[in-house]
């Protein structure tokens, strides 16, 4: 096992990672940038490291800071986290080709998973089902309009190296097409640096079925079952829950096994999630996401295994010590994001100093922040202010528990998205578990009293 580890991230996530190491009696190592200083992580850290000015790109993606820290500090390995370059390929092969241990999936793999061309092709050679469309990236008009006169429209055109919606145009007649497919290549050249395209058939009502995969490099491919994202603003999810509500047992076991088959396939080692679309009975692959997700403590609470442990001693070299029959998920969880935004302005973005934070507390409750009562909500990064992550028997009892959580959470001196929670617990779709990815922004509205 290692003896040090840096944690090359900030906020919720890196304190999770350096409670994770304390538990294995590994020294944790901080990075922060100036507005970071006096942040949560740095004051849990065995030590911590300055590694330039606010601003993300001079800070926390800045990738010869971060080495030069890890240099200097003499840790063992580097696990990132999730966001800034937890997926970068670049940022794993030169923490491979350094002396440190990279956590997470090995750079080749993070290649191929990050062009979706070459990530269907992985999983039609598993035999997993992909929503019918290319697998090349296509070059030109003609291309589209032909596939639009045999699968019908609409139709998405995608930057192979998309994610969050970016790069997603949805064309729904001939004469969009060319405009559709300039704005698809423009984006993905300005966001992802990769103006390639690919065409699919458009799913206008899917629900977001991702299932948790762990792997180690013994050739062990385990899942965790699978959570579901549906709930959805803008392609960024609010609430997760676990079990899907959706799902059939035998959609569930197929769902997971087609995870599992994709995984090995491509040769996966370390925590990742396999990502599908949902409608009508059929599930096709979407993406992987080759890091820890946001939403990983749902999985951790139905299971009872610890994820950001696991990625640590399977970067170890250790291999998994359960098989796939051990994992048997029990009860319900969800995860309810706390962001200081406000709901009644089209959620945006308040930050500002908390001052004043009271957790919830109680049986099948759990907290992950990375903020402490007085702290302040940074312009610069995300609004994340905390997870809550609730769990209970069953799904009707989680929603009763989920109720009490949210009243007795106290967040004052910024916004928070307590309220749309709350709105959501009494929405008779979302009770009912009757909805897609569209929802949120097609469907449901808050009145200005529940947005207070």
């Amino acid at each position: 096992m290692f003896d040090r580890v840096m944690v090359a991230n900030r906020g919720e996530i890196a304190v999770r990672v350096i409670q994770a190491c304390n538990e294995l009696d590994i020294e944790s190592v901080a990075v922060y940038s100036d507005a970071d200083e006096d942040a949560r992580h740095v004051r849990l850290a065995d030590e911590a490291y300055h590694i330039g000015p606010s601003v993300a790109r001079e800070s926390y993606l800045n990738r010869d800071s971060l080495l030069e820290v890890a240099r200097k500090a003499k840790v063992d390995a580097i696990h990132p986290g999730y966001g800034f370059l937890a997926e970068s390929k670049s940022f794993a092969s030169a923490v491979e080709d350094s002396d440190f241990v990279w956590i997470g999936p090995p750079s080749e793999v993070m290649e191929q998973f990050g062009e979706k061309t070459k990530a269907r092709k992985i999983m039609r050679r598993a035999d997993v089902p992909i929503v019918p469309g290319t697998t090349e990236p296509v070059t030109d008009v003609q291309t589209i309009r032909q596939f639009a006169h045999e699968h019908g429209y609409p139709i998405a055109i995608k930057a192979d190296g998309g994610g969050g919606g970016r790069g997603l145009k949805v064309v729904h007649a001939e004469d969009e097409i060319e405009e559709q497919f300039t704005n698809a290549k423009r984006e993905g050249e300005a966001y992802f640096d990769n103006s390639n395209v690919y065409v699919e058939r458009y799913l206008e009502n899917p629900r977001h079925i991702e299932v948790q995969i762990l792997c180690d490099e013994h050739g062990n491919v385990r899942d965790l079952g699978e959570r579901d994202c549906s709930i959805q603003r803008r392609q960024q999810k609010l609430i997760e829950e676990t079990p899907s509500p959706a799902l059939t047992e035998t959609e569930r076991e197929n769902i997971r096994s087609a995870a599992r088959k994709g995984a090995a396939e491509a040769g996966y080692v370390n925590a990742g999630t396999v990502e599908f679309l949902y409608e009508d009975g059929d599930f096709y692959f979407l993406e992987v996401n080759a890091r820890i997700q946001v939403e990983h403590p749902i999985s951790e609470m139905v299971t009872g295994l610890d994820l950001v442990q696991w990625q640590l001693r399977v970067a170890a070299g250790d291999p998994l010590t359960f098989d796939q029959a051990d994992i048997q998920p029990r009860g319900h969880a969800m995860e309810f994001r706390i962001n200081a935004e406000n709901p009644s302005k089209e959620f945006a973005p308040m930050p500002g100093t908390v001052s004043r934070y009271r957790q919830p507390r109680g049986i099948g409750t759990r907290v992950d922040d990375g903020i402490d009562e007085g702290d302040k909500i940074s312009p610069y990064y995300d609004s994340l202010i905390a997870k809550f992550i609730v769990s209970a028997e069953d799904r009707l009892h989680l929603l009763q528990r989920a109720r009490r959580v949210l009243q007795e959470a106290e967040i004052e001196g910024v916004p928070s998205t307590i309220p749309f929670h709350r709105a959501m617990l009494d929405n008779d779709a979302f009770r009912n578990g009757e909805y897609s990815t569209k929802y949120i922004d097609e469907e449901f509205s808050m009145s200005s009293e529940e947005a207070e």
